[in-house]
């Protein structure tokens, strides 16, 4: 579905992105993963086509800096840490403007799934109630579900995720990442995320790529690339030793 080869992002001199490639199949939830530094919000961002890079990143065979703007966006969903949000709309409002790219023609409010669409994304995000509720009054959680929404009613096949509940308590980040994983087990779906939490990482990731100062360090499975060795040697510390740790204290 989405494959990266040789991509290189280069500020001035400085080199954030060296050489990354990688493949991210139907049904899987690659997670990008490493320190601070280690340049996985730039890969999200190049492949949103947020930052100029080298190499290729190709969609479904075709590379995806030639789809136009409401194409890629008719595949491709993109779910940022923090959404702000400054007018009045309501929640619906919000979620129906997901479907802006799947309009018929130029100036066209044709969309003939777009109120299914909608209406679906509002009720599996446990929206419903709050539909014409403003957006200025909602909680942070609220307001991640409804951005959540509006990227479950633009219904993409690739779903770009920047840490999507790095600020959230933690029955949303159950909530959200619950959400997603129900969402790609329907068919021709995929997911590609940056997770600092290693635990998020481990439940959810069907594949990784931990990333080192710009390169890749391992890239496979979660559990073939998250192993004890391999995480020490990126974090500079023994990762399971302090996971372990901090979960005994429940015990």
């Amino acid at each position: 579905m989405l494959r990266a080869e040789n991509v290189t992002v280069r500020y001035g001199a400085q080199t954030v992105v060296n050489g990354l490639s990688f493949e991210l199949r139907a049904g899987q939830w690659l997670m990008l993963v490493g320190p601070n530094g280690a340049g996985k919000s730039t890969v999200i961002e190049a492949i949103a086509q947020g930052v100029p890079y080298t190499g290729r990143i190709s969609l479904e065979g075709r590379d995806i800096r030639a789809l136009k703007g409401a194409e890629r966006a008719r595949s491709v969903g993109f779910l940022a840490q923090k959404n702000a949000v400054s007018y009045a709309y309501s929640v619906e409002e919000v979620v129906s403007l997901g479907r802006y790219a799947h309009a018929s023609g130029f100036l066209s409010a044709r969309d003939d799934e777009g109120e299914a669409c909608v209406e679906r994304a509002l009720e599996w995000t446990g929206l419903t109630a709050l539909r014409r509720a403003s957006v200025l009054t909602l909680s942070g959680g609220e307001l991640q579900r409804t951005f959540l929404a509006q990227v479950f009613a633009q219904n993409p096949k690739l779903l770009i995720l920047d840490e999507p509940a790095n600020h959230l308590d933690l029955i949303y980040q159950k909530h959200i990442f619950s959400l997603i994983e129900a969402w790609l087990k329907q068919p021709g779906r995929a997911v590609i995320s940056v997770v600092h939490d290693l635990s998020l990482a481990k439940k959810y990731g069907t594949h990784a790529v931990l990333m080192d100062r710009g390169r890749c360090a391992a890239q496979g499975k979660t559990d073939e690339v998250m192993t004890r060795e391999r995480l020490e040697a990126v974090y500079g510390m023994d990762v399971y030793g302090w996971m372990r740790d901090l979960l005994g204290q429940w015990s």
